[in-house]
């Protein structure tokens, strides 16, 4: 953390800028561009009508029928506080795409409202389907974001962090901003940089919970919100692992890292307002009692893979009635295993969350019609919404399973530093493969039919589908196109002459232990070299495979959620 000494005039310094500018970046848009991209002569990409297409507009509403007035006024609140997040969001994912979002927003150009609203759905400038590519402007995407000084390197900052080790905690902390001061580079602190949105975001949660019936509840977001003043999370961490089958819950943090492609630490804030289905939630108890179990069996050194048992292992089943952050934009989440902090992880396991509402969109509009167009017929068939969802479960539970740390040179390192960039495909690759090697598990000792597997395995693939479409300039695209290469090359999946792609039932599960082996074992020893050079061989997109996803180019890639509350940024 920032010396005391240097604390006050590097607060000072913070509050003459704004979080939007604060490293720097290039300046405001102004005149033409300020009026409007089309007008302004800015350079949109041509096809953005057909961008737009890919992603399938769906009403997410708020059931609020059975709540009472106080438990609305409740949801309300953590609305209220997920839009605080939002502000922050953009300004560190594109500040200059939040100008030109806003700059838009009285235009009367439809080709300006068409550009508004892609920003929107990817919340930069950058598409997320076309390797982070420009869709507007010819300025490529910053691998920092608005997370680092503009032009700044990864070897400049490794170099830095070597000359100056009394720096290193600060720079590569979860919740700072990395500017220049002078010759110097200096971590802000998020609650420093930005906390003129994160103090009415905690004065919301605070309002909510006063608001609510539920005493540990309302204890977590008191928690919560002192952890926004704080950027200390492990306490309110804790408290929400705890919950016990909580009627409204909150995801509202900077856990994930996905938007730093520069060292793969910096947390961007996410939020999402949870409503419990109790009849869904209800169904995981099975996976609950297993999870140690599956830990223990896991292809892995036993001193890589530290015990389970003992560990919380909550299962919630919600809707998601708003979202925001990097929960809103891109990629849209169907599942979520958090906190990330090894710390409660050892200490008290992980919370994994299902959004069904967003679950269902997506097994109905996109991975079944997807199946049809990528695999035979008979296999097509198989793949189902209850095998997609077993799917999803283990891989949120493996998120949570192997090594809590990596073994360096160096001792002991979270396994998101030691890996760096690369982390977030390589995490998200894990999850996939110990995820089917448990539900494999599971069926071998007769917890799960032995009939299903082949469902399964049917659903899994047509899932990498859909991921893969996203391209691997996103972290679960990378994960899937190396999963998909591997296991075709292992001729787990083998392409047929009709240009779809089947499974050899008795291959996958080999293919599958062998492949959980490798990565876990790069986690577990945290070879940065390794990860690198493993994504590289196998996280290319072969062009017949083009070609077979190109027949089905009118499935969307994702949804685009309309919530029933207003969407509000500033």
């Amino acid at each position: 953390m920032i010396k005391e000494g240097f604390l006050l005039p590097l607060l000072c310094m913070v509050l003459m800028i704004s979080p939007a500018s604060a490293q720097k970046t290039k300046k405001p848009m102004t005149g033409s561009a300020a009026r409007g991209a089309a007008s302004g002569g800015m350079q949109v990409a041509p096809d953005l009508a057909q961008r737009l297409a890919k992603f399938r507009r769906i009403d997410m509403p708020f059931h609020s029928t059975g709540l009472t007035a106080r438990e609305k006024k409740l949801v309300d609140k953590l609305v209220d506080a997920s839009r605080c997040l939002e502000n922050i969001y953009w300004r560190q994912s594109d500040p200059e795409g939040l100008g030109l979002y806003q700059s838009l927003a009285s235009s009367q150009s439809a080709k300006d409202q068409e550009l508004r609203h892609y920003l929107w759905i990817n919340g930069s400038r950058f598409d997320l389907i076309e390797q982070n590519r420009p869709f507007v402007g010819i300025t490529p995407m910053p691998p920092g974001r608005g997370l680092y000084p503009e032009g700044l390197t990864r070897q400049q900052i490794e170099r830095y962090a070597q000359d100056h080790p009394e720096k290193r905690e600060e720079i590569y902390s979860l919740t700072t901003l990395v500017l220049w001061h002078g010759d110097r580079l200096e971590g802000v602190p998020y609650h420093i940089a930005y906390r003129s949105f994160l103090e009415p975001a905690a004065r919301d949660l605070r309002e909510a919970a006063a608001l609510s019936d539920d005493p540990a509840f309302a204890d977590f977001l008191r928690l919560r919100a002192d952890a926004l003043l704080t950027d200390d999370y492990f306490k309110s961490d804790l408290a929400w692992v705890d919950l016990k089958d909580p009627k409204f819950d909150v995801i509202f943090a900077p856990y994930e890292t996905y938007t730093d492609g520069l060292l793969g630490v910096k947390g961007s804030y996410g939020a999402a307002v949870l409503v419990r289905n109790e009849v869904e939630s209800r169904k995981l108890a099975i996976f609950q009692k297993y999870v140690a179990d599956v830990q223990d069996a896991l292809p892995l050194a036993p001193e890589d893979r530290p015990s389970k048992h003992g560990l919380e292992t909550p299962m919630e089943v919600m809707d998601a009635p708003y979202r925001a952050g990097d929960l809103r934009h891109g990629y849209q989440a169907v599942a979520d295993n958090l906190p990330n902090d090894p710390r409660v992880h050892e200490q008290k396991g992980s919370k994994k969350i299902f959004f069904k509402n967003f679950m269902d969109a997506r097994v109905t509009y996109v991975i079944l019609p997807l199946a049809q167009f990528m695999m035979p017929p008979e296999q097509a068939a198989k793949a189902s919404a209850e095998g997609y969802l077993l799917g999803t479960i283990m891989h949120e539970m493996a998120h949570g399973l192997g090594p809590a740390y990596s073994r360096t040179a160096n001792g002991k390192v979270p396994v998101r530093e030691a890996i760096g960039p690369q982390f977030s495909g390589l995490e998200e690759a894990k999850a996939d493969v110990v995820g089917m090697f448990g539900l494999k598990w599971l069926i071998d000792h007769e917890v799960l039919p032995k009939d299903k597997l082949e469902e399964y395995y049917a659903s899994y693939l047509a899932g990498i589908f859909r991921t893969i479409r996203f391209g691997t300039g996103e972290a679960h695209g990378q994960a899937e196109m190396m999963e998909f290469n591997y296991l075709l090359e292992r001729g787990a999946i083998k392409r047929q002459s009709s240009g779809t792609y089947a499974i050899n039932y008795a291959g996958m599960p080999g293919a599958l232990a062998d492949l959980a082996k490798e990565l876990l074992d790069i986690e577990a020893t945290g070879n940065r070299e390794r990860a690198e050079t493993w994504f590289k061989k196998y996280d290319v997109m072969p062009a017949e495979l083009q070609v077979s996803l190109k027949a089905a180019s009118k499935v969307p890639v994702d949804v685009d959620p309309v919530f029933s509350f207003p969407e509000k940024i500033r």
